[in-house]
């Protein structure tokens, strides 16, 4: 049983300020992306990484790591690093984010467990606040937070299907989950970690370096 990491690293990030993409900014002494690398090459069911990455940083990325050019939308980009891996395809592939750098190994776990009785698996937390819809600045109503879930990444499947409906999906999907959807794949949700953030924004930076800190 192959399992690959598909890093998806191939956008500019433009919230997160310093006019460098994000997964190249330094966090905890080490840049962004090596922090995600470290992640997956850490831990002892990942056989193979391959990283997408934007067509202007791939001298960035050290030649040892399998490599995918990106597109101008993230399903784009999550087709091609598909493509790439097609040529020895693995079982299972586990889609991440390049900007969630802090996330657990348990996560990672959770997701691999649930794809053995399932197309796909992601790890999610339910939403506990109050939520609200809202119109020019203004509290309209109350929306049930009933079933809500928050998604993270990785979000891992079967390789077979879920490149098929990569192959089919619109370009727009969200997420690789949304894609999945699209194509009929039953996707479990399992145990995600309120320290499994997504670097966006600057103050974010702060954030996962004490998650980093702390581990």
């Amino acid at each position: 049983m192959q399992i690959a990491a598909l890093i998806v690293a191939a956008g500019r990030g433009s919230r997160a300020g310093a006019g460098t993409p994000k997964q190249w900014q330094t966090l905890a002494g080490m840049r962004v992306m090596d922090h995600t690398l470290r992640i997956f090459t850490d831990h002892p069911r990942i056989d193979r990484i391959l990283v997408v990455l934007h067509a202007d940083d791939t001298h960035l990325l050290d030649i040892s790591y399998e490599r995918a050019i990106g597109g101008d939308q993230r399903q784009i980009s999550v087709l091609n690093g598909l493509n790439a891996l097609s040529s020895d395809p693995p079982d299972f592939v586990l889609i991440h984010d390049v900007a969630r750098a802090t996330t657990p190994p348990f996560v990672i776990d959770n997701v691999i467990d649930a794809l053995q009785t399932h197309h796909g698996a992601a790890p999610a937390l339910a939403v506990t606040d109050a939520l609200w819809a809202g119109h020019n600045g203004l509290v309209q109503n109350s929306v049930s937070r009933s079933g809500l879930f928050r998604a993270q990444t990785p979000q891992g499947f079967h390789f077979a299907p879920i490149l098929a409906a990569h192959r089919r999906a619109n370009s727009s999907a969200k997420d690789d989950v949304e894609v999945a959807l699209q194509a009929g794949l039953h996707v479990a949700i399992v145990g995600g970690s309120e320290n499994n953030i997504k670097i966006t924004y600057p103050e974010d930076f702060d954030r996962a370096a004490n998650i980093l800190k702390d581990r």
